[in-house]
């Protein structure tokens, strides 16, 4: 048999085949056998799982499969694609609106997503947040990428802040900018300086220090700690409430 009735042969059976004989041609075709295959009427939804599990899919597979009018009505299947490495750009951000929360966030947290694909994915998330029940952002926050932190510990509630604060991802400057903010209140400015990670970070003292709803116990605590120039530099702050000022010009005296 010539290699150009095999391949025939393969064609016929990809174009003709149901049930698990299908399914095992779409786990072992080559390309061109699969781009026949889909054309199959037989074709499911558990023929196209199957198929997506193959990471060695091309970029125009993948694009015929996104057109496909089973794929089109099936949510399995859009995060099946979602969730394959080599899904072309344009075909993930068309399928990212319709993921739930969690499956956008599993989407931003795959090895092999592109930083554009990841910053995609979490811009939807964070559309969506006003929307979200707390329950469901206080679950997200514990395990959140830095982008989605950002936007999370921004809302100032202090459960949310709590669990910002414990996540590793959080970054120093989104929680300067944070107790900079006019969301932070002496509640969440006081969680912020009991915390373990990040009480003893100078610049965030500071920032805590020059927020006029930071309660004066850290200057009492804080104060005595801190070296001139710093402490000179906080009592020109125009951000300082009278008592604040007052704390930071006695410890001067002091000095």
């Amino acid at each position: 048999m010539t290699i150009d009735s095999v391949i025939a042969k393969l064609l016929h059976k990809a174009l003709t085949s149901s049930g698990e004989e299908l399914l095992l041609i779409l786990q072992q075709a080559s390309a061109e056998i699969l781009k026949a295959a889909l054309r199959n009427p037989a074709l499911a939804e558990n023929h196209l799982t199957a198929l997506l599990k193959r990471q060695d899919l091309g970029e125009d597979l993948i694009k015929s499969i996104c057109k496909l009018s089973l794929t089109e009505a099936n949510h399995n299947l859009k995060v099946a694609i979602a969730r394959h490495p080599n899904t072309p750009a344009p075909q993930l951000l068309a399928i990212l609106p319709h993921l739930h929360l969690f499956e956008l966030f599993n989407v931003c947290l795959l090895p092999d997503i592109t930083p554009d694909q990841k910053v995609a994915a979490e811009r939807v998330i964070i559309q969506r947040l006003p929307l979200i029940p707390l329950g469901n952002r206080l679950t997200l926050a514990r395990r959140a990428t830095s982008a989605l932190l950002e936007a999370l510990i921004k809302e100032g509630d202090p459960r949310l802040v709590e669990i910002c604060t414990a996540n590793p991802r959080l970054k120093e400057g989104t929680l300067f900018q944070f107790v900079r903010s006019g969301s932070a209140t002496a509640e969440t400015l006081s969680m912020i300086a009991r915390n373990p990670r990040w009480q003893n970070r100078s610049t965030l003292r500071e920032a805590i220090l020059t927020n006029p709803k930071t309660p004066l116990i850290w200057f009492t605590l804080w104060l005595p700690g801190m070296k001139l120039p710093n402490i000179k530099r906080l009592v020109t702050s125009n951000r300082l409430t009278p008592a604040q000022k007052k704390a930071v010009e006695e410890r001067l005296k002091g000095r």
